[in-house]
């Protein structure tokens, strides 16, 4: 189970034009505000991360806005992993276990899944905060990110499994994002 003390929220490339193409955006964009939201209120470390920004375009303003105060790393890889500056920066934050959003599923969420599962992490795939252009492409994305060892989560499950009650101050703020 995800451990509160040991886990960070990775957020993979939701930018620009492509962001506005996935499958059911959204909704997408809606939790994915939700889980940013839920991580900031249970002081998760959180590494952001942009494909190619100068050409892609920077993340959202949805998103962005919720994330002042940070710097993304830019990328050129798919994989979050193949860039220097996340894996300092995963270090840094000294979790094991990853919550996993962004997109496209089918392409860098998933190399950056089977690379952190490689590295022996325990991914956790948020599956209602990850997309891709089609819905074919992001059912193929999760059941192979699944099918390579990684946990299933949603949004929801994965902030309440973390505050393991229904009491204190950290409840009440993720109770005021989800509902």
């Amino acid at each position: 189970m995800l451990n509160i003390d040991n886990t960070a929220l990775v957020i993979v490339d939701v930018q620009g034009k492509l962001a506005t193409l996935m499958y059911q955006k959204e909704e997408l964009f809606d939790n994915l505000v939700k889980i940013i939201k839920g991580a900031q209120a249970l002081s998760l470390p959180i590494i952001w991360n942009e494909q190619i920004p100068d050409k892609l375009g920077p993340t959202i303003p949805e998103i962005a806005e919720i994330l002042r105060g940070m710097e993304p790393l830019a990328k050129t890889t798919f994989s979050c992993c193949g860039n220097k500056g996340f894996q300092a920066r995963l270090e840094n934050a000294n979790r094991r276990q990853v919550l996993l959003v962004g997109i496209e599923t089918h392409v860098c969420v998933y190399q950056t899944a089977i690379d952190l599962l490689q590295e022996g992490f325990e991914v956790y795939l948020v599956a209602d905060a990850v997309s891709s252009r089609t819905q074919e492409n992001k059912q193929i994305g999760i059941q192979a990110i699944k099918d390579a060892g990684a946990k299933i989560t949603s949004v929801e499950m994965a902030l309440f499994e973390m505050l393991k009650e229904a009491r204190g101050d950290k409840f009440k703020q993720v109770i005021k994002i989800v509902k």
